[in-house]
């Protein structure tokens, strides 16, 4: 049975990802370790390919773990971005990322796995779920359709992470439902063939955004107040460009 979605505010902690807080129940159990490999496969999105340093938005997306309290239940949540760009490596205006909150959308099957949440979610559920979290009392999309986390500096640091990647610290200012807040988190960048993937996770707190977490029956069902985000945000480094030169004959090379 569904309960109420709630938004949040950032706290500083370790790791990379991003955005966003809800409250809720809905089906299954079991928290855990992020699934990093579970965003690998989206295809990107026709059109140009972005310049260096741009995110790749088709397959860029955060994920939210919702903790339960009492008798409610744990939710994974998965959103897109809507704009974006790092300069990694810069000691000021890096870059900003721009979440689309419209996008946001719970207990989809890869945001479960991400999340390491076990079972699914029926269809008339999620979508009590969604309108509750995008609606007025939540996250007001219609008022607040994004929100961006306006990058001041990600510079490399001396340790590496555990699988012997570089990592970076980013600093900067959040701003959801038009309240901004300093955060730093540190952020493994993984290169790939022709971009490099940046993961990691923090925590947020709904109170810290004037959020109450949802109870209902005097408190023995609701949600966590701190809540965790993760993030999997892949950057382009070169764009594709076709060869369209000829050869002497009027042959495509």
């Amino acid at each position: 049975m569904f309960h109420e979605w709630t938004v949040a505010r950032i706290v500083a902690s370790s790791s990379f990802a991003l955005l966003i807080a809800v409250s809720g129940s809905a089906v299954g159990q079991q928290s855990g370790t992020p699934r990093a490999d579970t965003a690998r496969n989206i295809s990107t999105r026709p059109g140009s390919a972005p310049a260096v340093g741009n995110v790749d938005l088709a397959k860029s997306r955060a994920f939210i773990f919702v903790g339960k309290t009492g008798l409610g239940h744990d939710h994974g949540v998965e959103g897109q971005l809507s704009a974006g760009n790092i300069n990694l490596g810069a000691k000021q205006q890096c870059g900003s990322l721009v979440f689309d909150m419209k996008s946001f959308d719970a207990d989809t099957p890869t945001a479960r796995k991400y999340v390491s949440l076990e079972g699914t979610t029926d269809a008339s559920t999620r979508k009590k779920v969604n309108d509750n979290m995008k609606g007025s009392a939540v996250l007001d999309v219609e008022r607040h359709p994004t929100a961006r986390f306006d990058i001041q500096s990600a510079i490399p640091i001396e340790q590496r992470s555990s699988r012997g990647n570089p990592v970076y610290q980013l600093s900067g200012n959040f701003t959801l439902h038009g309240v901004a807040r300093p955060i730093r988190f540190n952020a493994e960048a993984v290169a790939q063939q022709g971009a490099t993937r940046l993961r990691g996770g923090f925590a947020i707190r709904q109170s810290d955004f004037g959020i109450k977490p949802f109870t209902k029956a005097f408190g023995a069902v609701g949600v966590a107040d701190e809540l965790k985000i993760y993030g999997d945000i892949v950057l382009v480094q070169r764009a594709s460009v076709a060869n369209t030169a000829t050869n002497r004959n009027g042959e495509q090379r």
